[in-house]
């Protein structure tokens, strides 16, 4: 099951997503945007990973398309508390140099309009336990 908590903070918005990000829940988040993304409202958008399990390549270009259209409007989006399969994909494929990333929720709302973020990829646990792949 997935769901995107929104909270408005004085110094931003804040979308807590938890659950499972992928083709078939990704509607949601979309939803979510069109509904709270209007121009009247603080920026940035903080996107909070503390309980987001799962993320496949739909919900990646999700937030892909979600910073473009922050960029596009002059606002900024920024991920925080990244699970460590997350912050590996955006590590590997160059995410991460696009998209700030934070070690959590009160740093990415705190940050400046230049900072990139600071969490290394593996600041955040997911509460599950990863598997191990071995060939």
């Amino acid at each position: 099951m997935f769901a995107v908590d929104v909270r408005r903070d004085p110094r931003g918005l804040v979308f807590a997503l938890r659950g499972e990000l992928d083709f078939h829940s990704v509607v949601q988040l979309y939803e979510a945007g069109e509904k709270e993304l209007t121009t009247d409202r603080p920026s940035p958008v903080v996107v909070d990973c503390t309980q987001l399990t799962y993320c496949d390549s739909t919900g990646i270009s999700a937030l892909v398309r979600l910073h473009q259209q922050q960029t596009a409007q002059g606002h900024v989006l920024r991920l925080a508390s990244v699970p460590d399969f997350l912050g590996r994909l955006f590590a590997l494929t160059g995410l991460d140099q696009i998209i700030s990333l934070y070690a959590d929720t009160d740093e990415a709302l705190a940050a400046g309009s230049g900072d990139r973020g600071t969490a290394p990829v593996g600041t955040h646990r997911p509460e599950q336990p990863e598997r191990e792949f071995t060939g």
